[in-house]
């Protein structure tokens, strides 16, 4: 039985689809008598599904050799295009964290959408979603792998959108849509290069294929830039950052994958792509400024929020940036520990602010405060889930950290600096908000706050469980995706100093939060450079003012050119076209009389206007002028 489940890993993502089609007759309004339940119930009982056959699946293959399997879908001339799915302990891995996070949000979502009217179709997109997720966990292929990543942008569209009737979740589902499509059509134009070579359309084959290739410098490096488009889009990185944050506009259910699971899907991608990356030193080093970049200014970006979410969501982007450098350093297995436990956190996170959220029905943390009384679980879970996403002993980043930091890994001074930057800056964006939130006195929309219901408890006290133990993973992961990585000679104060240094940083980020004045009224500094940085940071480095007079601006301005021409230059031609036929015909239908003599003498002009142009020498002017004309220079 256990084998005939592992064989058979492939059908674990069709449980979602599954999920997501039995809704449909209630999504549709075809049933009504019995109200959304039914769907819901089905959703999540393929969900339950899902994570029995993938949890037997993953303790069989355990320690054991990847499996492949491969279904040959189209072949023409050089080119293959298959569908192959890898049955791994990395895939399987990363499917299990899919399926546990998406079954726990499906648990949360009965609590936090009860009274929502569609929550039926809710749950069907849900199940879209995880199907998507689940078949990019086990997917080798890597244009398989791209269409997976267009249903998951098809899928924060619609879930993004999901309360259509306000204009602004409409626009928020809109941007999303088109800077998500940005990455993705780049990585498209990277993939039909890639594909031009005949070989390496599957993730197993890249590193050989890397290993032989025989592409210039210049090719390697535009490929490789191609290929970081679709994970930067997808990871909310900078440039493509700000769709994250708009993106909070929808379910928080919803949100909860969104800034765990999802992100990490184009970083999951990021990571199988990594052997081209090494074609090209300039690949690798964008890589790393990318993610340097955004690591940095969404740290700061965070702590001058005051919506409960996005104080979240940039820290999110900020994460996802040391994943981009630990591949762009090569270091493949601690970005992959980064994105699991950051997933595991964050989730965590997510839930607690949504139960937040549902009990004050307000996002806005300088209205809030002394609900630590009142709502016990949720105080324990984002004290959980902000412990696990600092660096603080002994919890899962702390673990990771130290992996990266221990002298395994080729860590510079640089890198160094920015996970003390980073964990310094996240634990005073999180300990800020707790004060805000959490404690002091009661504010007028929080005075009447009871606990979340248990739909909404139970997954965050299961997730702070799981956030504990955590740290596991860390410390026994085995090497798989980097099994020779050979042991590198730092520099003696790096190795001995570095995990203190991280320590500290933690401490004095929440020291730092603790202390610093926190103004409740949204009053701003009178002091010029203090209000300068304040709204520098909370307006994201007015990142979206550039886009509209730069990007937006010459779209803009291109697309009223090309109006203009197709109005008056296409249109005109067409339109005069169209008026000397109207002109000809008119003028013409009058030669119609039916009079047999007004054609006789209609024949003797013509003959007569032809003889005279011969007998003149007018007709050999002209084919002289005719043949100088046609003749090719």
């Amino acid at each position: 039985m256990t084998d005939f489940l592992l064989q058979n890993s492939w059908f674990i993502p069709f449980y979602g689809l599954i999920g997501s089609l039995v809704t449909l007759p209630w999504t549709l309004g075809l049933i009504r008598r019995t109200g959304p339940r039914p769907a819901v119930y089905l959703n999540l009982l393929m969900t339950v599904m899902a994570v029995i056959h993938g949890s037997i699946a993953f303790f069989a293959v355990w320690q054991g050799e990847s499996q492949h399997l491969v279904l040959d879908w189209l072949k023409v001339a050089d080119l293959e295009l298959d569908l192959s799915i890898e049955i791994s302990p990395v895939s399987l891995g990363a499917l299990e964290v899919v399926t546990g996070i998406s079954l726990l949000a499906q648990i949360y979502a009965l609590g936090y959408m009860e009274k929502d009217w569609s929550i039926g179709r809710f749950y069907g997109l849900i199940g879209f979603f995880e199907a998507a997720l689940s078949g990019l966990a086990l997917s080798d292929s890597l244009f398989f792998s791209y269409a997976l990543l267009e249903m998951l942008t098809l899928s924060t569209y619609l879930l993004v959108g999901f309360w259509y009737a306000q204009p602004l979740v409409v626009s928020a589902a809109r941007d999303a849509f088109l800077t998500k499509r940005v990455g993705d059509i780049i990585l498209l134009m990277g993939l039909v290069a890639l594909s031009s070579y005949g070989e390496g359309l599957t993730f197993s084959q890249l590193e050989d294929w890397a290993k032989t290739s025989p592409i210039p410098t210049v090719t390697a490096t535009l490929l490789g830039l191609s290929l970081i488009a679709g994970p930067i889009g997808k990871c909310a990185q900078f440039p493509l950052n700000l769709w994250l944050d708009e993106a909070m506009e929808g379910p928080n259910p919803a949100g909860i994958m969104r800034n765990s699971i999802v992100v990490s899907s184009g970083a999951y991608v990021l990571i199988k792509l990594q052997p081209i990356f090494t074609l090209s030193p300039l690949v690798s080093n964008t890589l790393i400024v990318i993610g340097t970049v955004t690591a940095i200014i969404t740290s700061f970006i965070a702590i001058a929020q005051i919506d409960i979410k996005r104080t979240l969501s940039h820290s999110t982007s900020a994460y996802l940036g040391l994943v981009f450098v630990a591949v762009g350093l090569g270091h493949v297995d601690i970005a992959f520990i980064i994105f699991f436990s950051h997933a595991i956190a964050k989730a965590l996170l997510f839930m607690s602010i949504g139960s937040i959220i549902l009990t004050t029905s307000n996002q806005d943390i300088t209205e809030m405060g002394g609900l630590w009384s009142r709502m016990p679980a949720t105080t324990t879970a984002f004290m959980t889930g902000s412990a696990g996403l600092v660096g603080l002993l002994p919890l899962g980043m702390f673990w990771t950290f130290y992996r990266w930091l221990d002298g395994s890994w080729d860590v510079g001074w640089p890198l160094l600096i920015l996970l003390l930057f980073v964990n310094g800056l996240s634990a005073l964006n999180l300990t800020r908000v707790f004060r805000l939130v959490f404690l002091g006195k009661p504010q007028s929309k929080t005075r009447r706050t009871p606990e979340a219901p248990w739909p909404m408890a139970f997954p965050m006290v299961t997730l702070s469980i799981v956030t504990l133990l955590a740290p596991l993973v860390p410390l026994r992961w085995p090497l798989w995706l980097s099994p020779n990585n050979p042991l590198m000679n730092q520099e003696t104060f790096i190795v001995h100093w570095s995990i203190p240094l991280l320590i500290l940083s933690g401490i004095c980020g929440c020291a730092i939060g603790s202390l610093m004045e926190l103004r409740r009224a949204l009053a701003r500094s009178t002091q010029l450079s203090l209000r300068f940085f304040q709204d520098l940071f909370a307006y994201d480095f007015y990142l979206e003012e550039i886009y509209a007079h730069t990007v937006v601006a010459a779209i803009d301005g291109l697309s009223r050119l090309t109006a203009w021409f197709d109005r008056y230059v296409i249109d005109g031609v067409v339109n005069f076209v169209s008026l000397a036929t109207i002109f000809s015909g008119s003028a013409l239908k009058y030669n119609t009389s039916g009079q047999s003599q007004f054609y006789v003498l209609t024949i003797v002009v013509g003959v007569g206007l032809l003889m005279w142009l011969i007998l003149s020498g007018q007709w050999s002017i002209i084919g002289h002028f005719w043949s100088s004309f046609m003749t090719p220079a």
